[in-house]
């Protein structure tokens, strides 16, 4: 069976949390990847940024639904919701608009647990990590690759 050691893209892009948000969307563009991961000057991987984290910024604000009671506006939905929402849309760092703690996976993880990640969660990038150090990414274009193969 294959194990992602065997699929992953090792030499990695990636950015750091307080890279500037035009910055690392260039590197997805010109470097045609859907994910970077954001690692510490130390290493260690904090978040991920994908082109979805980036396109979010132009989406609509969605409003929480609210209801009157007692002259009192109660939320139906989190108010911790619209403030992660609103944060990713006015993110001008990558701290701001990353995921934050990504699933990451070992270079012993089994090709099919990232293929099923990647379809149940949808995942495009996911980390691969070996003692809290940085090995690799696998993108699903690595899985393709190796269904081709």
């Amino acid at each position: 069976m294959l194990k992602a050691k065997d699929v992953m893209t090792r030499e990695v892009m990636t950015v750091t949390p307080d890279t500037e948000i035009s910055q690392a969307a260039r590197l997805l563009l010109d470097k045609g990847i859907n994910g970077l991961p954001v690692v510490t000057p130390q290493g260690a991987v904090v978040g991920i940024l994908c082109q979805s984290d980036l396109v979010a910024q132009q989406k609509k604000i969605s409003l929480p639904s609210v209801f009157s009671l007692l002259d009192g506006f109660v939320p139906l939905s989190s108010m911790k919701d619209l403030d992660r929402e609103m944060e990713k849309i006015t993110a001008m760092t990558v701290d701001s608009a990353m995921t934050p703690k990504p699933v990451c996976v070992t270079p012993e993880t089994g090709v099919d647990e990232v293929a099923t990640l990647m379809t149940d969660r949808n995942f495009h990038t996911v980390p691969v990590v070996d003692g809290g150090k940085l090995m690799g990414v696998i993108g699903m274009r690595d899985i393709l690759n190796a269904i081709v193969k």
